[in-house]
């Protein structure tokens, strides 16, 4: 019966957030790590310091930087604005608060896959005239892959648990914004520790259940 009167919505939201969070790390991050780790040109030590900042900062500083960015008065948001476009307090904050704190962690992971692979590889690909391309999907992104592959489930957990930025500019709304750590935070504050309990356990299976089955796949793609 409690089971029946349980609020699913933020689990659904979270995983939908962390998906969508994935994805857009991946997309940008790949590309960008790949040019990290091959060239060098003025700045790029400052730049990556600025890429793994989030995954040392505090959450709620991370949040507060975001609000600075994209709330009502920010940088970001007041052109927003004037479009009539608001994303603080919107789910779509939870995917963008989500997707900077994990970034750090796709980047560090992705930057040590490329860097093992034998640039000697690529360049006997080159020799025979293959494209830069046909390089990096066909040479470097296979080879990189079981690093690149750590970073998505790193990425995934981490926007999947992600507290305090999210907090910050996506709020605790029932139904549109909140998440599975909010709803847990929320659930304890308010003396629910039932539900705190279930959501807990929720979590924890479906994030282990996740990270197993990605380690086991990865096992038998690597065999």
């Amino acid at each position: 019966m409690f089971m029946q009167e349980m609020d699913w919505r933020p689990l659904i939201l979270s995983i939908r957030v962390a998906i969508i969070a994935t994805v857009v790390v991946t997309c940008l991050g790949v590309p960008l790590t790949r040019l990290m780790a091959r060239r060098e040109f003025w700045g790029k030590d400052f730049l990556e310091a600025a890429i793994t900042l989030p995954m040392v900062l505090p959450p709620s500083v991370v949040g507060y930087g975001l609000l600075m960015l994209i709330g009502k008065n920010g940088l970001l948001g007041k052109t927003l604005a004037e479009l009539g476009l608001t994303l603080v307090f919107t789910w779509y904050a939870a995917v963008i608060a989500s997707t900077v704190v994990a970034f750090p962690l796709m980047y560090q992971s992705a930057k040590a896959a490329f860097k093992s692979v034998d640039v000697n590889l690529e360049k006997a690909a080159r020799t025979l005239g293959a494209s830069e391309m046909r390089i990096f999907f066909t040479v470097t992104l296979p080879l990189a892959w079981p690093g690149i592959l750590a970073g998505l489930v790193l990425t995934f957990a981490r926007a999947l648990g992600e507290f305090g930025a999210t907090l910050m500019v996506a709020g605790n709304i029932p139904g549109q914004t909140q998440t599975i750590p909010t709803a847990i935070y929320f659930a304890v504050e308010s003396g629910k520790n039932v539900m705190a309990k279930t959501l807990v356990a929720v979590i924890t299976v479906f994030s282990f259940c996740v990270i197993f089955w990605i380690n086991r796949w990865a096992k038998k793609q690597k065999y």
